[in-house]
């Protein structure tokens, strides 16, 4: 019976032998992004938001973990408790972290300033908001790199770009060279007519002189 009654309570939908109201303990979501991406000497935010059944209590703690990319220990790098804020001096973080969370807005999030390659690995945001403390924390992934991806990302972008003017000019230059062939054969076809009409015109002009000169 035990079992089954810590298990509906991790579900948020328990109920008491003999009563049909919610349970005194029901599941809190904590949520953040999967992964997060910066590059180095910059900055990134690591969102957490949560949901909680119960009002938000003078109690209520927040948590962050991290673990460093190929590491299997984990390590307390942040907690808030009793409406204050507190970097721990274990890690790397302590001079480069901030605390823009706001709880009463069911928000846990912190910043991370000046990038670095160690930065890479796991975070995790865990929040306990008694009576409701039963829940999963939640992970988000931070990825740092060298400005890569947004040198890479111009690179394509221009690529992309060359070739879509590429195909523009050509289609350009062909219509160009196919309005050029049609000029072309209604001047060829125009020309044998205008030719005779010029020469026509030179004889009526110049015939009746010169034969006149001739006489003379």
């Amino acid at each position: 019976m035990r079992s089954r009654q810590v298990t509906a309570m991790g579900l948020g939908v328990a109920k008491w032998p003999g009563w049909g109201g919610p349970s005194p303990a029901s599941s809190i979501h904590v949520y953040t992004q999967r992964e997060v991406y910066g590059t180095v000497g910059s900055h990134v935010t690591l969102s957490c938001s949560f949901w909680s059944s119960e009002w938000i209590s003078e109690d209520i703690s927040i948590t962050w973990h991290f673990q460093a990319e190929g590491s299997r220990d984990s390590i307390s790098i942040f907690h808030y408790a009793k409406g204050q804020p507190y970097i721990d001096d274990v890690g790397n973080f302590k001079e480069r972290m901030e605390w823009v969370g706001n709880p009463r807005r069911k928000d846990g999030s912190i910043v991370i300033h000046n990038l670095d390659y160690t930065d890479n690995g796991t975070f995790t945001c865990d929040v306990k908001n008694p009576p409701d403390i039963v829940g999963k924390s939640s992970q988000v992934t931070l990825y740092v790199f060298e400005k890569v991806p947004t040198r890479y990302g111009v690179v394509l972008g221009s690529i992309i770009g060359g070739a879509l003017l590429l195909v523009a000019v050509v289609a350009m230059e062909k219509g160009k060279l196919q309005r050029s062939a049609k000029d072309t054969s209604k001047r060829s076809r125009q020309a044998p007519g205008i030719y005779g009409m010029l020469a026509h015109t030179r004889w009526t002009q110049h015939g009746p002189s010169s034969q006149c000169h001739h006489h003379g």
